[in-house]
């Protein structure tokens, strides 16, 4: 796939999932509730004023709204000079995740999250689409760039 087709592919299809999976949270999951999935996962409605893990939530939203366009833009600046299709790829999810967030944070002021990982009582802060394909481009992009093109398939 080439790279001019592979970015909005990607952009596109990380921002559909984050925001219909938001809306149907949003819609059919009252906040706190929590709905077993499995013995690992639970689906819960939280909402996230700050950045991950809820850090930051006194800063305002004005400020992450700020971050976001300023993000999302020096990502676009970078992906016009990126060749690799690994570091298109991890920063195409990386854009996704941060418009599908941005989206949320203009629309409501916050950021929707519904996924709950745990072992036993130990939960990791929810999350959500955006912010799984956030961590996935980041990790993908230090993988590429720290091992290189030698130890990653760029074909």
């Amino acid at each position: 796939m080439k790279k001019n087709i592979l970015i909005p592919v990607i952009t596109i299809l990380v921002i559909i999932l984050d925001v219909i999976t938001k809306v149907i949270i949003v819609n059919k999951v009252a906040p706190h509730d929590i709905i077993r999935v499995l013995p690992f996962m639970n689906i819960v409605h939280i909402e996230n004023k700050g950045a991950a893990f809820g850090l930051f939530a006194d800063l305002g939203n004005v400020f992450f709204v700020i971050i976001s366009v300023i993000a999302i833009l020096f990502i676009l600046y970078y992906l016009k000079s990126v060749q690799r299709k690994t570091e298109i790829t991890a920063l195409s999810l990386v854009l996704g995740g941060a418009i599908g967030n941005l989206i949320d944070r203009i629309r409501i002021g916050k950021v929707t999250d519904f996924i709950d990982i745990y072992v036993n009582t130990w939960h990791w802060p929810s999350f959500n689409i955006a912010d799984s394909a956030l961590t996935v481009g980041i990790i993908l992009f230090l993988w590429a760039n720290v091992f290189g093109s030698g130890h990653i398939k760029n074909t």
